[in-house]
């Protein structure tokens, strides 16, 4: 980040007014997502109002309310009421609750609203967001931003994130990020984009053969399996200085896996020992513990949420199938009996849940499965495979990668198969997703 970038996201972070409170921190839940009965929650986003009082070259009346819809649309909660449909008058409106006729909103199903006002001299810009619960007549939550014209989009995903938790009662995502391999001909590297799809940066320039991401928790640093120097070693890379480390070299098999929630540890797949097996690496003493001890293969453990669990893939049965342990690799149990190859599991930091990709009519589908072992649920219905599931940081989405009609895709969908969405798509394979934990970008 350039000193003129991060001089001016410092400001726009700095909060000037606060109009309101949520009514979250009031114990009020608006939109109860995990419902099984919840459908999208009507809001209305009325153009900007310009209250500098100048010309409006830069459009940015329409361009604020089209932005902030936007990052609403993506996350899946909302159902957006049609501009059309607004019985406001353009050229009266306000955005205090004084000038509101709230009867308006009610009569064409809005059930909050969202108006707003700038002010930009050419130099810098103010902006006010304001959402409003027109049943009650009342203020949820308003701010106050300022910074460059180039800070406009900060502004608009701090505030849609404002909405999201003054709704849900949770945080929302938009300051995460997804990591991904992109695989072209024989080498790979990894890439880096944005939860709504933008800002695609390119992280590695190994050109190798590169798989298996995951973030630490503290989103400061990033695990992977590299072919770089011949053989397949894991490396951990600090995601500011883009230093790589090697930490794990043995002859055969280094398969990175996710770290422990604390950060101390980090799960890894070794075939040091003539087949693959699961251990555990502590990164302060660099001691190693071998978790599975079976004549069978032993891939891709996931830590539960609390670091007491672990949820791997092994075919001890036959087939590859997901079983669980706890994280001393005793009390090993099987968790998957549906399906003749189940992989890849990944648990949610909600706990309870655990997604991975399951073989079904000869094409891998994502599914969900609790951790007893009941209510499976096929969430990805698509004609060609999914795979590679990861969890966003609230366990509301999953990412994973899809291939179809010849293009390979990075997709987000809710946690219950719902709202699928193209993250990046191209003709070069992309694979092996793996979301960060929230990063306080803004």
């Amino acid at each position: 980040m350039n000193k003129i970038k991060q001089y001016t996201i410092t400001f726009v972070g700095i909060l000037l007014l606060v109009l309101g409170w949520s009514h979250s921190a009031c114990g009020k839940v608006y939109i109860d997502i995990d419902s099984p009965t919840f459908q999208k929650f009507p809001i209305a986003i009325t153009d900007f109002s310009n209250l500098g009082g100048g010309e409006d070259k830069e459009n940015l009346s329409a361009w604020f309310a089209e932005a902030l819809t936007k990052s609403l649309q993506i996350t899946g909660f909302f159902r957006m009421i049609n501009k059309n449909a607004f019985l406001e008058d353009p050229n009266r409106q306000g955005i205090t609750i004084d000038s509101l006729r709230f009867s308006d909103w009610i009569s064409i199903g809005a059930e909050t609203l969202v108006k707003g006002g700038f002010q930009y001299d050419g130099k810098e810009i103010s902006v006010e967001f304001r959402l409003f619960d027109v049943i009650q007549g009342k203020l949820i939550v308003g701010k106050k931003y300022w910074g460059k014209l180039e800070d406009k989009k900060v502004m608009v995903l701090k505030f849609a994130s404002e909405i999201i938790f003054a709704l849900t009662g949770e945080r929302g995502v938009f300051d995460t990020k997804i990591i991904f391999v992109r695989k072209k001909g024989k080498t790979s590297d990894i890439y880096m984009i944005n939860f709504d799809g933008s800002e695609l940066v390119k992280v590695t320039s190994q050109r190798s053969i590169i798989l298996l991401l995951h973030w630490s928790p503290g989103g400061k640093e990033i695990s992977f399996t590299s072919y770089v120097s011949g053989n397949p070693d894991l490396y951990i890379m600090d995601m500011a200085s883009r230093t790589e480390k090697k930490i794990s070299s043995f002859k055969g098999l280094n398969l990175s896996a996710p770290w422990s929630p604390d950060g101390r540890k980090i799960l890894l797949t070794l075939s040091k020992d003539g087949n693959e097996e699961i251990y555990v690496l502590d990164l302060k003493s660099n001691k190693l513990k071998r978790l599975t001890h079976n004549h069978s293969i032993d891939v891709s453990p996931t830590w539960s949420p609390d670091g007491r669990k672990i949820a791997f893939v092994s075919n001890r049965s036959g087939s590859p199938q997901i079983y669980l342990m706890d994280a001393d690799g005793k009390n090993v149990r099987r968790l998957t009996y549906v399906g003749n190859y189940n992989t890849s599991p990944t648990w949610s930091p909600r706990g309870h849940w655990i997604a991975y990709e399951g073989m079904t009519n000869g094409c891998f589908q994502i599914f969900s499965i609790d951790e007893e072992g009941s209510n499976m649920m096929q969430l990805t219905f698509d004609e060609g495979s999914c795979e590679s599931p990861s969890w966003s940081p609230d366990g509301r989405y999953l990412v994973f990668s899809s291939k179809k009609n010849g293009k390979s895709r990075v997709c987000v969908i809710n946690s219950n198969g719902a709202n699928t969405r193209i993250l990046h798509e191209g003709v070069d394979i992309n694979k092996c997703p793996s979301w960060s934990p929230r990063l306080n970008l803004y």
